[in-house]
């Protein structure tokens, strides 16, 4: 086909959120990637999938592009925007490998397929998804791939939507005690005799690097936030698996400390007196209710969080658990009523699904897209990877956009367009002011705080090591994630960026970890956890910008952003909302799948469709997501009570 309702340009999270929603209210889309991966800056890759990724973002070679006979499709009366052909979100790549990379020399990847051949287009070598994960099919991978291991606090989960949510657990006989009664699952563990693992070599990351899911950006999913909440309501959930983060982690005075968030974590806690209890409990009580209690803030609007929690009679590590592990605001920057908003929403996100207010996709972040895609996919959408689109045609008269020129030469016409910022030109972008995100991700062979359970999903905020720097927001997730081979672990280290990210981050790195230098002594690098590999990159982060900043821009061409340095996705969804309901605002967004048993059937449809689904000893049902679960990941979905 040729003609199309919307085109959609790029598979990152907006621009797959916004393809779902069109499809799913009727219209005919196409969703392009010039990429062979989907995700774009939202990706997860496998480690060759990401050491050619790097290798690509290092060169950046330029696509040559001789052939004009596609200008023969332009009439007299229009004008055409050339999209770019060379990716500049990232920059200063920088990889380095701990152990001896001799020893991976000839050791291949176990499993890997043979790599598709390039097309010129902008792609990496190694596909980031395998083949079979390119359509997001949960349920495949969930059978195929090694059972996680079972960490301890993380239950299935099941969530209901009807008048109300209910939380049930396999274990619990009581809803309403999930929250409280999760936090002390924590700690019970059944330790089993085992061996002094092996030390894990570079060549033994190579070999499993199909093991490795490693995503670009690093991001959790609040469970109360925007996106659960449209995961839910639009019956997405049932393509994907969550995962708890269970410990929220604090770095004072040199050491890793876990911080007690819920109310079970509080009066079970060790670190704190009982007077430090009351204080807490007392402070976050408040919290939840402080809009009711204007007069006892009010004095501090102008002030900082951190002043204002000086005046609250609260310890030194009180002061810092708050500001740094709940609230994950700036001390100088943020405002008494931000600290005072970001430390509520932590609050209402707590015992929804777990002890902490967060989850992780088993698989990664860029999972989340594919579940997008795979929406869009069901209701008709069309995709084409590795299909570089040259140009936007564009109307001299009406000023609209009315179709695109793909790499083959083909005019494909449409009435909305949605194009991701990368692939804007620069005469377009002349007025926009960037900023960048700094990014590292390393692999290491231990937990930044090791207790009885490895299998532990980490969230930490490191303060700023020097005025003027950014706090660093470190995520570690574990093997049972399906993010990173067994006894190794995967960190991601995010923060606005300041300089080039190996600036930003690499004395918050040596802090936390050993890199084997020889200003370490022998008892430093026992304590620490070793760093095996790691990587450091600049993103640009195009997010917040207002649409006026776009010179010429088409009326009916929206742009969506690539990530943004915040923890949650609510602004991917924000924006992704936004521009469907420009495009369509008597349309709902991204509504729930209708029942199977609500489908009527045409009497003709259904005797022309009954020989494809006779029930042959041959044909097996597949399994579906929810069935397919592992015991200690939680399944996200809907169930309607119509």
């Amino acid at each position: 086909p040729t003609e199309f309702d919307v085109v959609v340009i790029g598979t990152g999270l907006p621009e797959s959120i916004t393809a779902a929603a069109c499809a799913r209210s009727g219209q005919r889309v196409l969703h392009v990637d010039s990429k062979n991966y989907y995700g774009g800056n939202w990706a997860s890759f496998s480690f060759s999938g990401l050491l050619s990724w790097i290798k690509e973002n290092q060169e950046k070679t330029d696509i040559s592009d001789e052939c004009e006979d596609w200008r023969k499709l332009i009439l007299e009366n229009e004008e055409v925007i050339s999209l770019s052909k060379k990716d500049k979100t990232i920059q200063h790549v920088e990889d380095f490998c701990f152990d001896d990379q001799d020893s991976a020399e000839g050791v291949e990847e176990a499993g890997a397929l043979p790599k598709l051949p390039d097309l010129g287009a902008s792609s990496a070598e190694g596909v980031a998804q395998e083949p079979e994960k390119e359509i997001p099919q949960v349920e495949s991978t969930v059978q195929e791939s090694q059972e996680p291991e079972k960490a301890p606090g993380t239950e299935a989960v099941t969530v209901t939507e009807g008048n109300e949510t209910e939380i049930t657990s396999e274990n619990e006989s009581s809803p309403s005690a999930a929250a409280d009664e999760s936090a002390l699952e924590l700690g019970k563990t059944e330790t089993a005799p085992s061996e002094e693992p092996k030390k894990v070599t570079y060549s033994q990351i190579v070999r499993e690097g199909r093991r490795f899911n490693i995503d670009l950006v690093s991001k959790l999913l609040y469970s109360r936030g925007l996106l659960i909440d449209l995961l839910i309501k639009s019956n997405v959930s049932r393509y994907a698996e969550f995962k708890n983060a269970t410990r929220i982690l604090a770095f004072r005075e040199g050491s890793v400390e876990q911080v007690p968030c819920s109310r079970a974590d509080v009066f079970n806690s060790k670190q704190l007196t009982v007077v430090e209890k009351r204080m807490l409990m007392k402070f976050l009580t408040f919290c939840l209710e402080y809009e009711q209690h204007p007069d006892e803030y009010q004095d501090y609007e102008n002030s900082t969080f951190a002043q204002f929690l000086k005046t609250r009679m609260l310890t030194p590590s009180l002061q810092h658990f708050i500001l740094h592990s709940i609230a994950m605001v700036s001390e100088t920057d943020s405002t008494t009523l931000e600290g005072l908003q970001a430390t509520k929403k932590f609050l209402q996100c707590l015992g929804r699904y777990g002890n902490t207010p967060f989850l992780f996709p088993l698989y990664g972040q860029g999972e989340i897209p594919q579940c997008f895609c795979r929406m869009c996919a069901v209701f008709g959408g069309i995709y084409c990877l590795r299909h570089p689109v040259r140009c936007l045609v564009v109307d001299k008269e009406s000023g609209r956009c009315k179709a695109i020129v793909d790499h083959f030469g083909q005019r494909i016409s449409a009435n909305y367009f949605i194009v991701e910022d990368s692939y804007l030109p620069e005469s377009i972008c002349t007025n926009v002011c960037y900023r960048q995100i700094s990014r590292a991700v390393l692999i290491t062979d231990q937990s930044v705080l090791n207790t009885d359970s490895e299998q532990q999903v980490s969230i930490l905020a490191v303060p700023p090591v020097a005025p003027g720097k950014p706090a660093v927001c470190v995520i570690e997730l574990c093997s049972s994630t399906m993010t990173c081979m067994k006894n190794t672990y995967l960190v991601h280290l995010t923060c606005p960026s300041t300089n080039t990210a190996r600036e930003d981050l690499e004395a918050v790195v040596q802090q936390l970890f050993s890199l084997n230098t020889e200003k370490e002594t022998e008892s430093e690098q026992l304590k620490k956890p070793r760093v095996l590999w790691a990587v450091y990159f600049n993103m640009r982060d195009s997010s917040g910008i207002d649409r006026s900043s776009y010179d010429g821009l088409p009326s009916n061409v929206y742009v969506c952003s690539g990530p943004d340095s915040a923890l949650g996705n609510d602004c991917a969804v924000r924006q992704a909302e936004t521009i469907f309901q420009d495009m369509f605002p008597s349309e709902d967004f991204c509504p729930a799948p209708p029942n199977a048993e609500d489908i009527i059937y045409d009497e003709d449809e259904i005797e022309a469709e009954e020989p494809e689904f006779s029930n042959s000893p041959e044909t097996k049902p597949e399994p579906s997501a929810e069935e397919g679960c592992s015991g200690d990941s939680t399944a996200v979905k809907k169930q309607d009570n119509e």
